[in-house]
């Protein structure tokens, strides 16, 4: 009888003891985690595009998620440097820029429709200009994106410098930065400019409703795959926030929001992954020297 009751206050014990656990755990959490997005297309849109996920990521965590775009990537890195956000969706060079200033840590990146663990960069026309390559757009007006942006400002300076030695400001008759990729696909399509860099996810993302990829545009040129663009936390918060954030982005299986993002869902990353970006900066830094 003794020994029962021993056992049963043991176990007992175990069962209260097990919440207290979970919540200690929690203890350190802040209530609200700021989620800073990169101006890849209009505050708007890219808010709609991201409320499932940070529906999903208020119920797996249990904290309020509020979204915050910036009116540039720079100033999401600069927000995550001064701790007005707690998590960010970064583009690779962006990203790459949070981890030296920043203190970013990446978490997870998108994987693409077709399974793939990135996206690749992109060189646009008009559909039907007479621009139909590279050296029939000397003279030609062209868009960059934002100076953080990978596809849109990195990969194609890297191109152009290295592989088709040209110096865009002295190649085009103009230079543009639009500040955002749905500003530049949209500048394309309505003739503000001749051609602009851009990627497959983001003709992706406003097919069909802004624009008809197939009907509006050619494509000049394609880059080598880029990383998956990351989702990115402070280092300093604490390790059991950071290792629930991670789980719930691996684990986000939303189809209708994962259908908004244009998205297969979210692989396993970390740091390293975006070293290949580090290597197109230092080049660039080099060509810039020449």
């Amino acid at each position: 009888m003794m020994k029962t009751l021993a056992h049963a206050l043991i176990a007992l014990t175990i069962f209260f003891a097990l919440p207290a656990v979970s919540l200690a755990a929690q203890a350190d959490w802040p209530k609200q985690l700021n989620l800073g997005l990169i101006p890849t297309e209009s505050s708007d849109n890219i808010t709609d595009r991201f409320a499932n996920l940070a529906k999903y990521l208020e119920k797996k965590l249990g904290l309020a998620i509020k979204l915050q775009v910036a009116t540039d990537y720079a100033g999401v890195i600069t927000a995550m440097q001064f701790k007005h956000i707690d998590v960010a969706y970064y583009g690779p060079k962006s990203y790459v820029e949070a981890a030296d200033r920043a203190g970013a840590e990446a978490l997870a990146m998108e994987v693409a429709e077709d399974g793939s663990k990135g996206y690749k960069g992109v060189i646009i026309t008009k559909k039907g200009s007479p621009i139909t390559t590279m050296e029939t757009a000397k003279g030609k007006v062209w868009a960059f994106t934002d100076p953080n942006s990978t596809s849109g400002t990195l990969v194609p300076t890297v191109y152009f410098v290295k592989t088709l030695k040209i110096d865009p400001e002295k190649y085009f008759s103009k230079v543009i930065y639009s500040g955002s990729h749905e500003a530049s696909i949209l500048s394309v399509k309505g003739g503000k400019v001749d051609l602009a860099s851009t990627n497959d996810l983001d003709l992706a993302r406003g097919n069909g409703k802004s624009w008809d990829t197939e009907k509006d545009f050619h494509i000049l040129w394609t880059s080598e795959l880029i990383p998956g663009s990351p989702m990115a936390c402070r280092k300093d918060l604490p390790d059991s926030l950071k290792k629930a954030l991670k789980e719930a982005f691996l684990s986000y299986n939303d189809q209708e929001g994962l259908k908004k993002l244009k998205l297969k869902g979210y692989a396993a990353a970390d740091d390293k992954a975006y070293d290949p970006i580090r290597e197109q900066i230092e080049v660039k830094k080099q060509l810039a020297k020449k």
